[in-house]
């Protein structure tokens, strides 16, 4: 099976329509959290065939609308998780959460496969034991610094392929 992976979507349509595109060959997705707001979430089920489990980042503020669209419209394909989501697909146990802090001492754990995070909007694929840490990127493209300061940066995204048990990242530049 693959599993599209993406993160901190913040708005950015044009990203998302190229992430979705790339995605057209994947069975599942998850989306890390950070979509923004409830519009995305019409993007993402009119984009994707698949079922897509999301769960909720730092800046998804408006959850009342993502929550009624999702359940209204979409509740064939589109899975709230809320801020933690796990899964067994495949023989592997995989969960997803946005915070990197909180998603790498959840794959130092030793429990998972595979974790998959954003928040801090770089890119990264790590082992950590015999777990496999995956941040996907931003599809929005850039990240802040501590003073807020933006900076662009290519906009990414990964897909897992739970065969091999490995990631791969794919540009959306």
């Amino acid at each position: 099976m693959r599993i599209a992976i993406l993160s901190d979507i913040h708005d950015h349509v044009w990203n998302l329509d190229k992430a979705l595109k790339l995605s057209a060959g994947c069975d599942r997705m998850i989306c890390c959290g950070d979509l923004c707001s409830p519009f995305v979430v019409d993007q993402l089920a009119r984009g994707f065939a698949g079922e897509i489990h999301i769960v909720f980042g730092n800046n998804d503020a408006d959850l009342f609308r993502i929550s009624s669209k999702a359940a209204t419209r979409y509740a064939a394909t589109i899975r709230l998780r809320g801020e933690f989501f796990e899964a067994d697909w495949d023989r592997r146990k995989i969960a997803a959460q946005h915070f990197d802090n909180i998603a790498l001492a959840i794959a130092a754990s030793g429990t998972y496969d595979a974790v998959f995070y954003g928040h801090n909007h770089v890119f990264d694929i790590r082992r950590i034991g015999r777990t496999l840490a995956a941040n996907p990127g931003s599809v929005m493209g850039a990240r802040f610094d501590a003073e807020g300061r933006r900076t662009d940066v290519m906009p990414t995204m990964a897909i897992y392929d739970t065969v091999t048990g490995e990631a791969e990242r794919l540009e959306l530049g």
